[in-house]
């Protein structure tokens, strides 16, 4: 019943939003969460999953939590003809070559990589996997879904086919469902590997508009929340990021090129809740920039920010409009990638 309520009031609230958004939203789509192909996606999707040869374990969080949803979730069928998408599995750390002789095994065994080159197939590769000259690994990479962990390494994904999973935070849940009331009274907040763009973050570090912490300090989340920014290099564990937006901290990413594997990137506006800078600018210039938002959209991003992790919760069990379920809704989306002769998709 609790699970119910909440779900509830999770799902008014974000109508709410919805319909209070008139010229922009965090969704790219303003009608995705009450539309009927949500609904129709939880009660139609159908999933075959080939038999894994061993069993697969996974490092990353994020793809061991969905893998594992996966394989014991509703959308499952045992008649690989009435599936809508087929999952390849194999582990993390296989070969080029043991990946190849894998495709190359569905190619002759089944019927179903031939029809489609393996466009209505799909897989997991936390990294993402590499070009190869193999015809079979190569048209895994090119036609099948690649679902792998943001960030992927570059040249490893594929916009607007492959998808990344929202990162694993533990601290994430708790703050989802708690109010952002308190007022920013720091510029930005970094939280720094020890590592990364070490001159910038020299910079940052003579200026108190700026908390620079190599690591969390007991007042991490509160420090967070005073600010009015968080920033991240691309290139380094952006995990904590969404910690930083259900905290009511805007992102902003350090980097000098589009980034095109957000999470959800699908389902999300990230336009509307995240900036990109440009790592050449400095310190300075990296000020000016953040200074140079309006409030009207800091705001507007900041509340966006806030409602947008409710789809990046991984909960101890998949709840409606999660991680889990929000990930499965854009395999849904692309289950009309190839089309079946013999019957029509629902």
């Amino acid at each position: 019943m609790a699970t119910f309520t909440f779900s509830f009031f999770l799902f008014l609230s974000l109508s709410l939003l919805l319909v209070s958004a008139h010229t922009s939203s965090p969704y790219l789509s303003p009608s995705t969460l009450i539309s009927q192909n949500y609904q129709k996606m939880l009660t139609s999707f159908k999933i075959f999953i080939y038999t894994p040869l061993q069993p697969i374990t996974f490092s990353t969080p994020s793809a061991s939590i969905f893998y594992n949803f996966l394989v014991n979730s509703p959308f499952l069928t045992q008649d690989p003809n009435q599936a809508h998408l087929l999952f390849v599995p194999f582990s993390p750390d296989t070969s080029t070559r043991s990946l190849a002789r894998l495709v190359r095994e569905l190619r002759t065994k089944y019927v179903y990589w031939n029809r489609t080159l393996g466009a209505d197939h799909f897989f997991i590769s936390p990294t993402g996997i590499d070009s190869s000259s193999d015809r079979n690994v190569l048209e895994l990479k090119k036609n099948s879904v690649q679902i792998s962990v943001f960030p992927t390494t570059s040249g490893n994904f594929i916009p607007h086919k492959d998808i990344t999973l929202p990162p694993f935070y533990p601290s994430l849940l708790a703050l989802s469902h708690a109010p952002v009331n308190e007022a920013p009274s720091f510029l930005c907040y970094l939280k720094w590997d020890g590592k990364t763009e070490s001159n910038l973050v020299n910079e940052l570090r003579l200026d108190p508009a700026f908390v620079v912490e190599s690591e969390p300090s007991d007042n991490h989340v509160g420090r967070v929340k005073r600010s009015k920014f968080c920033l991240f290099f691309y290139v380094a564990d952006v995990a904590w990021m969404t910690e930083a937006m259900a905290a009511g901290c805007v992102p902003v990413v350090i980097v000098d090129r589009p980034v095109q594997d957000f999470p959800l990137t699908d389902v999300l506006r990230w336009s509307e809740m995240a900036l990109l800078v440009g790592n050449r600018r400095g310190a300075e210039g990296l000020k000016q920039a953040l200074r140079g938002v309006p409030d009207d959209r800091y705001e507007r991003m900041r509340e966006f920010s806030v409602a947008a992790t409710h789809h990046m919760v991984w909960n101890a069990e998949p709840q409606p409009y999660d991680a889990f379920h929000m990930v499965m809704y854009q395999l849904w989306m692309r289950r009309h990638t190839i089309r079946y002769a013999r019957r029509e998709d629902v």
